[in-house]
């Protein structure tokens, strides 16, 4: 089948390797005629002939993560969480669908929508993954993921219970705290105390807390943190920040800062 690295268009590193290179290995022979597991370990050995000595790149722990990294990551995570109310929508495949067209072009969008809905039909373990990810994705690049999963559970309107759990359980795996579990979910609600949700305050806070809140956020989320993952998946990073400025201009609005 080629270079699977060239036909993903992006580098790929420790996803490779573990759970979720056995999930990229089963989604792809859902797809691709004439394709055999032993055919995509074989890609993983030539892969790392030619990285550095010292040991397999998805094995060495806090290496940047790269933008097929992160993709692959985003495939089989929102493959758990598209299933976890029992069934899987048209409106949230479409979700999915269009983020890749929006991140990575056609040509590379429709050959990772056939990779996910390969991975959908595949029982995979949440928490190996998440182990696998956390060793290797830096805490930013964990709270994108939680961030866009939000996204594909609200793609169909409204979000299950189902789905709210199978995310938060994945963010527990994934070492996220329950405050920034909240402030993401928080984004995607609409309640009039969600701006205090987002900057992880109470409702009695004083205006220097707001204040103190917000600049910790804005370095928290700041886009910056990002750049190591490409332009592609900048855009999401970019529309969770600006959840942080419009919740801190409420708050400001509504106390007449």
């Amino acid at each position: 089948m080629g270079s699977f690295s060239k036909w993903l268009g992006a580098g790929l590193g420790f996803t490779l390797g573990g759970p979720i290179g056995a999930a990229i290995g089963f989604a792809i022979g859902s797809f691709v005629d004439g394709f055999e597991i032993d055919d995509f370990k074989q890609e993983q050995i030539d892969y790392n002939k030619d990285r550095p000595t010292g040991g397999s790149r998805y094995t060495r722990r806090n290496v940047n993560t790269q933008s097929g990294d992160f993709e692959m990551s985003l495939l089989v995570l929102a493959s758990i969480v598209i299933k976890s109310d029992g069934k899987v929508d048209k409106r949230e495949l479409e979700f999915v669908r269009s983020q890749f067209l929006s991140m990575y072009g056609k040509e590379r969008a429709n050959s990772a929508f056939k990779l996910f809905k390969g991975m959908v039909k595949k029982d995979i373990s949440a928490r190996q993954v998440c182990i696998q990810i956390r060793e290797h994705m830096s805490h930013a690049s964990r709270l994108q993921l939680i961030h866009f999963l939000f996204g594909i559970a609200k793609a169909d309107e409204f979000v299950t219970d189902k789905e709210v759990d199978e995310i938060h359980k994945i963010s527990g795996y994934l070492y996220i705290n329950s405050y920034d579990f909240e402030s993401i979910k928080a984004m995607f609600y609409d309640s009039s105390e969600n701006a205090y949700k987002i900057l992880e305050i109470d409702k009695t806070a004083t205006n220097d807390e707001v204040k103190t809140s917000y600049r910790k956020m804005v370095k928290k989320y700041h886009p910056d943190k990002l750049q190591d993952l490409g332009e592609e998946h900048l855009k999401g990073a970019k529309e969770k920040f600006q959840s942080i400025q419009d919740a801190y201009e409420q708050i400001k609005n509504e106390r007449g800062l």
